[in-house]
């Protein structure tokens, strides 16, 4: 079965076309994104344009017509934080659906938290015991930890670099007192998260995914080998000290550096002082970045229900 993944985000509209069947490894066929970074479009009472709405449309279509022509099976559409939040989300989600022929799924901050942990988790093993997530989107910030495939906890902040940026960071380069300004905003949202984690066994593993981290990652981090594979890992202070650097670049240069790409840019500093500001709270000196996230793990969790289907189905008779 092709299954196709359409991940309406605060920042991109992102197509994923995958193989799957039950118990089986997804192969990913096709991937597209289309960047909207939707936060440029808030009004200030926090809904989202008319402009932003039709740029979400012209996504969804393009995506719909790229499913078509990969001739995918079951298109899963889900939106995230920009979407659900929005003053007028309710008119905007109708807007999509129309676009996209069929309802779209709004996941919750925990939902995200969830799915995305559920990916993390087949893509590390059972042999990584206990795992803390880290996932950085253009909205929130979410967090899961556990030893099975369900966290134990889940949380969503709204700490998303895209967000960070528009209320925080908005001059190009921001400078030294605004990014002060975000981690004290930063540390302040993330105790309450903070104070849940602590509550559990420390992880054998702390791992972080999502585009922003993958970036920093490249960026700030080092390859190692284990688990039977190479994995990118990323340091706190490593990330500190590009904090600075990130933050005296005017973004239109940031794209320059390794990792940065041009849809990232502007966001990466926000991206950077969120997660310095995680890993300071949770005393985590390093993580390792996973490249399976939350489009992964809606994937797995719809074969997954695929499977339990197939099985309590009653068998023909011989």
């Amino acid at each position: 079965m092709r299954l196709g993944i359409l991940d309406i985000g605060s920042n991109t509209v992102h197509l994923l076309a995958a193989d799957a069947r039950p118990g089986g490894r997804p192969l990913a066929t096709t991937s597209d994104r289309t960047v909207v970074r939707l936060m440029r479009f808030l009004t200030p009472d926090g809904a989202i344009s008319e402009e932003g709405v039709q740029a979400l449309e012209a996504a969804v279509l393009r995506a719909r017509r790229i499913a078509a022509e990969e001739k995918v099976d079951r298109l899963l559409a889900t939106a995230t934080s920009a979407v659900r939040e929005a003053l007028n989300g309710h008119r905007v989600i109708a807007r999509i659906e129309a676009a996209l022929g069929q309802p779209l799924q709004v996941l919750t901050g925990e939902q995200e938290a969830e799915l995305t942990f559920l990916a993390v988790r087949r893509w590390f093993g059972w042999d990584a015991g206990r795992i803390l997530l880290l996932d950085i989107g253009g909205g929130s910030f979410e967090f899961a930890a556990g030893a099975d495939e369900l966290p134990e906890v889940a949380a969503s902040v709204p700490l998303g670099a895209g967000r960070m940026t528009v209320q925080f960071l908005p001059h190009d380069p921001p400078g030294e007192d605004a990014v002060a300004q975000l981690r004290a905003h930063a540390e302040k949202v993330l105790a309450p998260v903070v104070a849940r984690m602590d509550a559990l066994p420390r992880p054998d593993h702390i791992i972080g995914s999502s585009k922003a981290i993958r970036s920093l990652a490249n960026l700030a981090g080092r390859q190692v080998t284990g688990l039977g594979f190479d994995r990118t890992v990323l340091s706190r202070s490593a990330l500190g000290s590009w904090i600075p650097r990130l933050a005296r670049i005017p973004g239109a240069a940031r794209q320059e550096l390794p990792g940065i790409t041009p849809d990232r840019t502007f966001q990466i500093v926000a991206a950077a002082v969120s997660l310095h500001a995680a890993m300071t709270a949770l005393r985590i000196d390093e993580l390792e970045v996973s490249p399976w996230a939350l489009r992964e793990g809606v994937l797995l969790r719809y074969t997954e229900q695929l499977s339990w289907s197939d099985a309590a189905a009653p068998s023909s008779a011989v």
